[in-house]
């Protein structure tokens, strides 16, 4: 029986609540803990894409009218990088709440600051009304949402992975990228469904400004699903052992800083990928042709479907081969597509298709077993943090000035320089996994 008596930092009335209210006979069962990583993976990235979308079809003409498109559209990537800088700090700050309060506080504020930064940008004013206020509003409520992310690793993922059977590790380990494909799938198609029926003055005079409420509405939905799970005598059995429990974030780098930087460098492939076949693609078409956005966006849901079904089978690859092996084959894979894959995109709706439909199966088998590729190799008294500092991390480099990056080498160099940054992120991806098996070979 687990002890009721626990320290401050690994319970609160609100966890035991959350327990007692939702977990039937007080345990969840590993099937229950995938639902709700995938609830909580998929609020994250609903919120994600939709200012990502917005960064392209909204906010050049709102926020930004006062220079051309293209620059606009620059300017909206430059705050789109802003949540990724502001992650860290978050996640520095929200490890110490969890610290000293639980991770049922942390994440219930970390959640209702995410959806609240989201939801505030429903009323963001346009330039025209309120002047160059508006742009800081938006550079404020971006940074809330990157400061609030940092403060959403709850350790499930990992508590997923200790509860896998050693013979489906990578079947568990790719349940959490699952949110990454249904958040644009939900994303995209609301605002297809709004382009769709409104027209392009009410869409971007009132329109745009629904799927940031509907954010709001997921996340506490998720909070709910989260708070079920981290109060189960499971969970708190995996803290109070350690397993779970949040280290000293210096302590860790002191002890283990080179799994980090590994950590941070192994799913660059898969995490350049990610923006290049979502972000930037809609950006440039909007930009570079006179098709209606919402076609494109169809595209992106057929994508998205192909990318979700690709993850899946990432992790019936890595339970036959082995996650590395999964990793280091679809990084090659990535960089032959590098070499002609962008091209594409200037090749009409043929070429078009192809590039979007070949880089999501690509981005499936990379991103689903791309999270936590390294935390294996964390020691049990550092994994929490080590795993929640090296996803920052992983995201800061290899997500964060994707958009802005290939959109201004794109503009002035063509999509072939596109290709060149892709290879740089598959090159990162090959070094940091034969660094790691060298390495682990020393070390044993």
């Amino acid at each position: 029986m687990v002890s009721t008596t626990l320290g401050p930092a690994s319970s609160t009335p609100l966890e035991r609540d959350a327990r007692r209210i939702n977990a039937r006979e007080h345990r969840v069962r590993p099937g229950e803990i995938a639902v709700g990583v995938i609830i909580g993976r998929m609020s994250e990235f609903f919120d994600f894409f939709v200012y990502a979308i917005a960064s392209v079809l909204v906010f050049p003409s709102v926020i930004f009218p006062f220079v051309g498109a293209l620059t606009g559209t620059l300017y909206s990537f430059a705050m789109f990088a802003l949540a990724f800088i502001a992650r860290p700090i978050g996640a520095f700050l929200f490890l110490w709440i969890d610290r000293r309060h639980g991770r049922g506080v942390k994440l219930t504020i970390a959640l209702f600051l995410l959806g609240g930064s989201t939801m505030a940008m429903a009323f963001l004013p346009g330039y025209r009304s309120v002047g160059i206020l508006a742009v800081l509003l938006l550079g404020l409520f971006r940074i809330g949402q990157g400061f609030a992310t940092g403060g959403t690793w709850d350790g499930l993922p990992s508590l997923l992975a200790l509860n896998a059977p050693s013979e489906h590790r990578g079947w568990f380990a790719m349940i959490p990228q699952l949110g990454a494909p249904l958040g644009l799938l939900v994303a995209s198609a609301v605002f297809a469904f709004l382009l769709t029926t409104l027209s392009t003055a009410d869409f971007l005079d009132w329109g745009w400004r629904y799927p940031f409420f509907l954010a709001f509405a997921i996340n506490v939905v998720a909070l709910f699903a989260r708070l079920r799970l981290i109060s189960t005598p499971g969970f708190e059995r995996l803290y109070e052992s350690r397993e779970l429990q949040p280290s000293p974030v210096l302590e860790m780098f002191r002890e283990e800083g080179r799994t980090v930087v590994l950590g941070a460098f192994a799913p660059l492939a898969s995490f350049a990928l990610f923006h290049l076949v979502t972000v930037f693609p809609l950006s440039w078409i909007i930009l570079r042709t006179s098709e209606p956005p919402v076609r494109f966006l169809w595209i992106e849901i057929a994508g998205a479907l192909v990318c979700l079904v690709a993850v899946m089978l990432s992790g019936l690859f890595a339970d036959r081969v082995g996650r590395r092996v999964v990793l280091g084959v679809s990084a090659a894979l990535i960089a032959a597509y590098s070499g002609f894959a962008p091209q594409l995109l200037s090749r009409g709706n043929a070429g078009e298709w192809t590039y979007m439909l070949l880089g999501f199966l690509l981005l499936g088998l990379s991103f689903g077993q791309s999270s936590g590729a390294v935390n294996g190799s964390f020691s049990p008294r550092h994994r929490y943090t080590g795993a929640g500092t090296t996803a920052t991390a992983a995201w800061l480099i290899g997500a964060g000035f994707a958009p802005l990056a290939a959109l201004l080498l794109a503009s002035h160099f063509g999509l072939i320089a596109v290709g060149a940054y892709l290879l740089s992120g598959a090159v990162c991806t090959l070094v940091a996994l034969g660094l790691n098996r060298e390495w682990g070979r020393r070390s044993a």
